[in-house]
């Protein structure tokens, strides 16, 4: 969950959020090599008068025609397998349906036969005490912990996207169309997300919340709400 002064990510919930995480630091660190760099060498030519050594140098501008590619390079291999671990789908242990609506989402759980619900904002007047304003819902999803969950999102009117940071989802609802995603949580708790795409009026009062629990919880959830 996110506060006011955060500047940086929230805590990773999935693996896919921990390499999205590291791939982020990995970055910063390349970027401020090179500003350091930038700096040193302005600082130095300002300090200094030029010399035919810095004029014409063929060594130098081998450097730093070679040395931009091996940064490229540094940045686009780790990023590439990010992508493809994000897209990789196998296997999943439980198949859950997101679908937007003006504004609120509703859940298929395609494996069992009888388990749907719509999931509503709860209004601030009707909050609990201690619950997040514009963030908690009437219905939340409830997911088995450390097991895949593939999650196939669509709309039923205009655009949507179904994103939950801590988790490092976010997919967009397209109407017509199905685009799925799969996540896995490493530890139990309550996962906040919201609507990442302008959708309307109330686009900010659709939001989602993903909550991560033992199997064994998961399955008496299951069968209370399917009976």
């Amino acid at each position: 969950m996110a506060n006011h002064s955060q500047f940086g990510f929230q805590d990773a919930s999935s693996p896919i959020m921990e390499e999205l995480v590291e791939f982020h630091d990995h970055a910063l660190m390349v970027a401020l090599a090179i500003c350091s760099l930038v700096l040193y060498l302005l600082t130095l030519m300002l300090a200094e008068k030029l010399s035919s050594d810095t004029v014409d140098a063929q060594e130098v501008e081998l450097i730093w025609t070679i040395l931009p590619a091996i940064v490229l390079i540094m940045l686009a291999l780790p990023s590439l397998q990010i992508l493809y671990m994000m897209d990789e789908i196998d296997e999943p242990d439980l198949t859950l349906k997101a679908i937007g609506h003006q504004w609120y989402w509703s859940y298929e759980y395609t494996d069992f036969k009888d388990l749907s619900f719509d999931s509503y904002m709860v209004p601030t007047a009707e909050l609990p005490l201690g619950h997040f304003r514009l963030l908690e819902v009437d219905h939340r999803v409830v997911i088995p912990m450390e097991s895949p969950i593939r999650i196939i999102v669509t709309a039923d009117d205009v655009l949507h996207s179904w994103a939950v940071p801590s988790l490092g989802v976010k997919t967009d609802a397209i109407p017509g169309r199905l685009n799925q995603t799969s996540f896995i949580t490493t530890r139990p708790g309550i996962f906040y997300g919201q609507c990442s795409e302008i959708c309307g009026a109330n686009h900010s009062y659709m939001p989602i919340v993903v909550e991560s629990a033992p199997l064994t919880y998961f399955e008496s959830w299951s069968s209370l709400l399917s009976s």
